[in-house]
């Protein structure tokens, strides 16, 4: 690849997220802010959404990084599962070994004794879900009712939940209603402000191990961040290709015109309408 070229140890723009590379926009540390206030309060669903491709995940991995030993979390990646299966999947998690999965009635009094047991040893439970908007109606409301699980002071577990905007939605529903009133802390993120874009992809460039020199210059970074929108993953997209291209041309310096390229080889910007005339 460039690596060489630009005086980098590891590619600066992939899109697999990476907590080496976080970079703490304003959106991104309120989000944060939201997860820990809300968990703080040990009561309802948190409820974190954003387009695809605004750092869910990648916020989601540095929310569980911060949390302590005496946090137990139930980690759910894919929960497109049914009830029982969700019940099942979540008791594996917390490492419950349940008897007898014949009815929901049953898995819920198990859970119910494994909790206080954990409530008793000082630990707090946390269940969360990335990729929330998949989950079907019938295991939303099977959360819920997991989610009644309390003492006389105190819930016995928080649920923190990640997805698109088709989860507001999805709660939007009168079938989970009960849930949505739940919802006690949320947060919408939107993607990176336009001030932010050169920052960003400075930082990624300097994790990367670049030292020397400017590689997106502010006209460059501008028309970037318009084509994306602020959309992170897509300015990933879009820096990846430009650089290839400078590194073509034997250049150090990404210009309009190899963000322009980059832009027409790439599918899904919200500004395609842009490209007439060019």
């Amino acid at each position: 690849m460039y690596l060489n070229h630009f005086g980098l140890h590891e590619l600066p723009f992939g899109i697999t997220p990476d907590t080496s590379f976080i970079y703490s926009a304003d959106a991104h540390q309120e989000a944060l802010n939201t997860l820990l206030i809300g968990l703080n309060t040990g009561e309802g669903f948190i409820k974190i959404t954003g387009e695809v491709g605004t750092g869910k995940t990648l916020l989601c991995r540095r929310f569980l990084a911060t949390l302590s030993e005496d946090q137990v979390v139930a980690y759910l990646p894919n929960p497109m599962l049914e009830p029982r299966m969700l019940l099942l999947a979540i008791a594996e998690e917390l490492g419950l070994k349940l008897l007898g999965h014949d009815n929901q009635f049953s898995l819920l009094k198990q859970f119910n004794g494994h909790l206080l047991d954990m409530a008793a040893q000082g630990k707090k439970v946390i269940i969360c879900i990335d990729e929330a908007q998949a989950m079907p109606l019938e295991s939303l409301e099977a959360l819920r009712l997991l989610s009644n699980l309390e003492t006389e002071k105190h819930k016995l577990l928080q649920v923190v939940m990640f997805g698109q905007p088709e989860l507001d939605q999805k709660l939007a529903n009168p079938a989970v209603r009960q849930l949505r009133q739940r919802i006690v802390f949320h947060y919408r993120m939107p993607g990176l402000r336009q001030h932010e874009a050169g920052h960003y992809l400075a930082h990624r460039l300097r994790v990367a191990g670049h030292r020397d020199g400017e590689v997106f210059p502010p006209a460059s970074t501008r028309l970037l961040y318009r084509l994306s929108s602020g959309t992170p993953r897509l300015v990933n997209v879009l820096a990846h290709k430009a650089m290839l291209l400078a590194y073509g041309e034997g250049k150090t310096r990404v210009s309009r015109d190899h963000v322009k390229l980059a832009g027409r080889d790439t599918e899904g910007l919200p500004a395609l309408h842009w490209w007439q005339g060019w």
